[in-house]
């Protein structure tokens, strides 16, 4: 009897150090994919929110500027400026909505689109590299995890935006 429950206490111990190593791994992996995006924010010359504005617009898009300031947590007079120049750049458009002619929504303009692409092309061609030495199932598994996780991000990320609700 010992040695089942000693195997089930390895086993738990194990489990929870590979948990830790788990979350270790997708701490480092967020640090790094921040100073990646960093470098292609500082290539685009933008300030460190435009970046993540556009990819917001660019994949929820078309947003009005209400709903891109409760996304990426900013302000509106925050939102303001990153709009304006994104805008002045031709990374975004304002347009009217064809909905309600007095509401504005935000467009990401594809024709700058390979620039970014371009500035991203080594992590991906890493990407394909790394997704080559697994098979369906686990690729399946792995886009399953991630956006699981992502998920849960973003519950943590709303949770902590509107504490008082």
């Amino acid at each position: 009897m010992t040695s089942v429950l000693s195997g089930d206490g390895d086993h738990a111990r194990e489990r929870r150090r590979t948990q830790r190593a788990l979350r270790e791994s997708l701490r480092e992996l967020s640090i790094q994919l921040s100073l990646l995006n960093r470098q292609v924010s500082a290539n685009l010359r933008f300030k460190d929110v435009d970046l993540a504005c556009l990819d917001l617009v660019a994949r929820h898009g078309p947003l009005s500027p209400g709903v891109l300031a409760k996304r990426s947590g900013l302000h509106p007079a925050t939102l303001t400026g990153v709009l304006d120049r994104l805008e002045r750049g031709g990374w975004v458009a304002r347009e009217r909505d064809p909905d309600d002619r007095r509401a504005v929504r935000l467009r990401a303009l594809p024709e700058r689109g390979r620039e970014i692409y371009r500035l991203y092309a080594g992590m991906n061609s890493a990407m394909d590299e790394i997704c080559a030495s697994y098979d369906d199932d686990e690729l399946r598994l792995l886009a399953d995890f991630l956006a699981r996780t992502t998920g849960a991000g973003r519950e943590a990320t709303d949770r902590l935006a509107a504490p008082d609700e």
